[in-house]
């Protein structure tokens, strides 16, 4: 085999082909000229390509029986898709766009298409904790829609929300109008007008329509839908849950709600106003034309309030829009904006039934009494010292009536031992018991139900406080002590595990107000169990008021941790009070030893003419005694 050796001309020629090579790429490298020419040329078909990209989605060119047309091929598929709104789709607007309205309370966010509102904020107020940095977003992120089904003249179905709107922006004075044109040619549209004042939080929204008595269907009316998930703006997702409701206005200014739970409807008449109502915040639909008919559905979206922590409540409406010669005209607002009665009544259109102040009575007192009394002391005073300084007003004036009641329980302690006397005496005869009893009570004077009725005066506050303390929408965010939130609860401390009923966390107010509850139960229920002896036949009250002594505060302190601090703070401080009114009451007003010799002063005038109660359960008992006798006979 021959032996490889060092070749010198190889090597010679792989340089000379090499440097012919770098000769060769020199000199056809383009000039500087060369380069900029073809620069350019990238750049215009980069800029063809744009202008077709944007090309396919609006169609320009002349004009073809008032449409703008460009590409015959695509405009006769869009007119075979949307008939004569395919006009819309050929218009600059047609594409995803978004117009912005806004004053110092709300800014709102209107898209292209669909042409409803996307987003809605509330400017001046913060979601879950003051400081938080979010503010309140009624909607956003698609939690909301509004659409009109079109039924047109030939037998098409089109959704407003998969069509393109053409916005326009006008100011009339300070007022901003955004205008929203679904057309179907130049003078032929479907409008939705958005009017929006300064400082206001409601919103003119008007629909109509311009010259489509031929385009649409119009023997049947339109379909409009509006629906919302509602976002979780406050710390407990139970107590925002238990005060979200769908709630309306129909007929003779009657009110109602859709019930809570899932997938709950009603179907009023003649609706005046839909309200979207969250706990402390609302979005209302008003119109002018009541809503002849109306599907209204609520369903309730939070199951386990560890992981459904984002939406609370689903709300759908359905209502029908009538045509008018033709054409649809409806003048209507939205409201979006805080649950706050005072805000709410200055609209005067019956907004303020949405907050649940309690019917009857109950109402009456809040409106009347309540939202007046503290409204006039929280704008003077922190919103703590006035809850304080309210509940004392409030116990102050019921205490003539807690006197009253003491007094009666003293008249009846008095009276214990010739009462236990006659039942002793009468023991084989209950009927003649109950007549004696009451005999002595009439020569006595006394009214053995004068104690329950100031007691029952007193409910109607106590129920109306349960009702005003959680729909007080200036107890939010505003802190008292170690509580950061009057209107939530004021947790002390972090359960590490979740107790059924209770919760994940410790709050104080509720301990405070179920001590006072303890003691003042304490206080009273022996004084109870000596005014009111032991009758035959009926429960052992004494027994029932042992126990209530312990009930009662742990039902305080089980159902009060995840309710507003507000409220558990006013229950601690009234029953602090009402400690020391019976306190001084018992020891300095009411005085036994007077009260036993002005009963035996009464014992020897002339029995006081019977009441129609008295009366009435004497004549009972001597029927019954009669019949008793009878039988006996027999």
């Amino acid at each position: 085999m021959e032996e490889k050796k060092f070749d010198l001309n190889s090597i010679i020629g792989f340089v000379l082909i090499f440097g012919i090579l770098i000769w060769i790429m020199y000199q056809n490298q383009p000039s500087d000229k060369e380069l900029a020419a073809e620069k350019a040329k990238k750049e215009l078909v980069i800029k063809e390509a744009k202008a077709k990209e944007a090309g396919a989605k609006m169609i320009t060119t002349a004009t073809v029986g008032g449409v703008v047309a460009g590409d015959s091929t695509q405009l006769a598929q869009l007119e075979k898709t949307l008939g004569n709104f395919a006009y819309s789709a050929t218009l600059p607007s047609a594409k995803e766009g978004f117009t912005t309205i806004e004053n110092e309370f709300v800014k709102l966010r209107v898209a292209n298409k669909g042409g409803y509102i996307v987003e809605a904020t509330l400017k001046n107020f913060e979601k879950f904790k003051k400081g938080s940095g979010q503010l309140v977003e009624l909607i956003k992120d698609n939690n909301a829609n509004l659409n009109l089904q079109l039924l047109t003249s030939d037998n098409r179905t089109l959704n407003t929300k998969d069509l393109f709107f053409e916005p326009t922006v006008t100011k009339v004075g300070a007022d901003q109008i955004l205008s929203m044109k679904l057309k179907a040619g130049v003078n032929e549209f479907l409008e939705y007008k958005y009017i929006l004042k300064p400082n206001d939080y409601m919103v003119g929204f008007d629909i109509r329509s311009q010259g489509l008595n031929k385009v649409l269907n119009t023997t049947k009316p339109l379909d409009l839908e509006w629906n919302l998930k509602t976002y979780r703006t406050e710390k407990s997702i139970a107590y925002e849950d238990r005060y979200t409701l769908l709630n309306f206005e129909y007929g003779d200014e009657k009110f109602d709600y859709v019930g809570d739970g899932k997938d709950k409807e009603e179907t009023p008449e003649n609706v005046k106003f839909i309200a979207f109502k969250q706990h402390f915040f609302s979005t209302i639909l008003l119109t002018d034309t009541p809503f002849a008919k109306s599907s209204l559905k609520s369903n309730k979206l939070v199951v386990d309030e560890k992981v459904d922590t984002t939406y609370i409540k689903q709300f759908k409406a359905n209502v029908p829009l009538a045509f008018t010669n033709g054409e649809v005209d409806y003048k209507m607002s939205w409201y979006f904006g805080p649950s706050d009665y005072k805000t709410l009544k200055g609209y005067d259109k019956n907004l303020e039934k949405i907050i649940p102040l309690g019917w009857g009575i109950f109402g009456w007192i809040n409106k009347f009494v309540f939202i007046p009394l503290f409204g006039f002391l929280s704008s003077y005073i922190a919103y703590g010292i006035a809850i304080i300084i309210f509940t004392i007003i409030v116990k102050i004036a019921m205490s003539p009536i807690t006197y009253k009641s003491f007094l009666s329980q003293a008249k009846m302690k008095v009276l214990r031992p010739e009462i236990t006397e006659l039942g002793e005496k009468f023991k084989k005869d209950p009927m003649k018991k109950q007549q004696e009893t009451m005999k002595l009570y009439n020569k006595a004077g006394v009214n053995p139900m004068a104690g329950c009725i100031p007691a029952l005066i007193q409910l109607p506050f106590m129920y109306a406080s349960f009702q005003f303390f959680p729909s007080a929408f200036e107890l939010r965010q505003k802190s008292f002590l170690w509580a950061d939130d009057l209107s939530s609860f004021d947790q002390v401390a972090k359960l590490p595990f979740h107790v059924p009923m209770y919760g994940d966390h410790i709050s104080l107010f509720p301990i405070l107000a179920a001590i006072a509850i303890f003691f003042y139960m304490k206080m009273t229920s022996g004084d109870q169990q000596m005014a009111a002896p032991q009758q035959e036949g009926m429960p052992d009250m004494a027994k029932m008021m042992k126990y209530m002594i312990y009930i009662s505060p742990i039902m305080m302190l089980i159902f009060f941790n995840s309710y507003g601090a507000g409220l558990s703070l006013y229950n601690f401080i009234s029953n602090l009070i009402t400690i020391g009114i019976m306190f001084v009451i018992k020891n300095y007003i009411v005085d036994s030893d007077k009260i036993h010799a002005q009963i035996q002063e009464n014992k020897l005038k002339e029995p006081k003419k019977q009441g129609k109660f008295q009366k009435k359960l004497q004549e009972v008992m001597e029927q019954a005694e009669a019949q008793k006798a009878k039988d006996k006979k027999k």
